[in-house]
């Protein structure tokens, strides 16, 4: 049974209370978010100050913000709670509300899967009822909340909409997950054998299923390209990659498909140079138009990218300026939660020491100039973070959702 507005709430059943007193059940006349949520997750942690903003403004409405850490990352329970515990100890010592942990999936059981809610952050807001009065991401709750506490939400036309339209569009997401899943297990097996034919097969049929899958297109041209380096049969589906990439006008597919061009993991020896020069100039003046260097947009996810191409191309004043931009954006006017500037700085110093072929530094980071990236491990694949999470850069297999990185 679907997990939506007006379904009595599920129970709490948690493995242990890191913050707070435990909560056994839902008081009547208080209304509860209920917000899953990891270390990892890059959104979850930019919400936190939000949800400590939340439960200092409204407790008097009756508010009570619970966090549930359902996905964290350890080899053991006991691994992943301590992780946690010391986390919250350094980065949220003015929390003020509760911290669940439960690493059996329970919590996952009871909320996530019947709510067809396949990523994190995800908030859940309890009305005084103890019925479901909302279900989606925080970042909504500044305009959701405050007619949940004055009991305007659930009779209106537009909280009623919004939860139509968010289970339609999950069980989009689960048929589409269903259909990927035997392909996704068919390409990993072969992944870890080194069988390309198998694995291109397995992307094959994943893009007859789906011919717009971004990430079943990055799989197909990388193989091609990069595994077995295929040029006949690669060049065409790397040129239409570009053209669907600029059609779309979508930085995400332009960046990824750039990647492919010029990521230093992937060797680019017997592509033709000129073809792919012009399709890396079209791509990167494409990317410069859709987030200008002038504009507030963040810098530190493209623009690396495009620095690679002008690096190659012979104008190292240009990727040291959009680097410079790239390093700009981390502490631009949009907040962005620490670990995401602990991923990408020390990739930015690296590539703008190597650009100036002297130090850069950032605080007490520093990063010393270097003739090659390090080498891209063989084999291996990486750990599965949340599904619609934050873009990851993966140097093997350079794709988003379907690397379950």
């Amino acid at each position: 049974m679907t997990l939506q507005m007006e379904s009595p709430a599920p129970s709490i059943q948690v493995e242990n209370w890191l913050r707070g007193e435990s909560l056994t059940n839902f008081q009547p006349g208080k209304v509860y978010i209920v917000e899953f949520w990891a270390t990892w997750c890059g959104p979850c942690v930019a919400a936190m100050p939000h949800l400590v903003q939340f439960q200092e403004k409204y407790r008097d409405s009756g508010l009570e913000v619970v966090g549930v850490a359902a996905s964290e990352h350890a080899p053991t329970a006991a691994e992943a709670q301590t992780k946690l515990d010391a986390w919250l100890t350094e980065k949220c010592s003015n929390l003020n509300f509760r911290i669940a942990f439960d690493s059996t999936g329970e919590m996952n059981r009871l909320w996530m899967e019947p709510s067809l809610s396949f990523g994190i952050p995800t908030s859940f807001v309890v009305d005084r009822d103890g019925h479901i009065a909302f279900i989606g991401y925080p970042w909504q709750l500044d305009e959701v909340l405050p007619k949940v506490l004055n009991g305007s939400w659930r009779t209106s036309d537009e909280a009623k909409a919004a939860d139509t339209e968010r289970i339609a569009s999950g069980q989009r997401d689960a048929r589409e997950d269903a259909l990927k899943k035997p392909i996704n297990d068919r390409f990993w097996a072969a992944v870890k054998l080194e069988d390309w034919k198998t694995a291109l097969w397995a992307i094959e049929e994943g893009i007859a299923l789906m011919p717009d899958d971004l990430n079943f297109r990055l799989a197909h041209a990388h193989l091609l390209l990069h595994k077995m380096q295929d040029m006949w049969t690669g060049l065409p589906v790397m040129r239409q990659l570009v053209r669907d990439a600029i059609d779309k006008n979508c930085e995400d597919w332009m960046v990824s498909a750039l990647d492919q061009l010029f990521h230093s993991a992937n060797d680019h020896s017997r592509l033709p140079s000129a073809e792919r020069f012009a399709m890396g100039k079209e791509l990167s003046e494409h990317i410069l138009a859709l987030n200008p260097p002038q504009g507030d947009s963040p810098k530190f996810r493209s623009y690396p990218a495009v620095a690679r191409y002008y690096h190659e191309n012979g104008n190292n004043d240009r990727a040291i300026e959009l680097v410079n931009l790239a390093l700009t954006s981390l502490d631009g006017p949009e907040p962005i939660p620490a670990e995401l500037k602990e991923r990408h700085l020390p990739n930015l110093l690296r590539a703008l020491a190597r650009y100036r072929g002297a130090k850069a530094c950032c605080g007490a980071l520093f990063a010393a100039p270097q003739n090659n990236f390090p080498k891209v491990p063989k084999r291996g694949r990486p750990r599965r973070k949340d599904k619609k999470g934050q873009f990851v850069e993966v140097a093997y297999w350079p794709i988003r959702p379907f690397s379950l990185a």
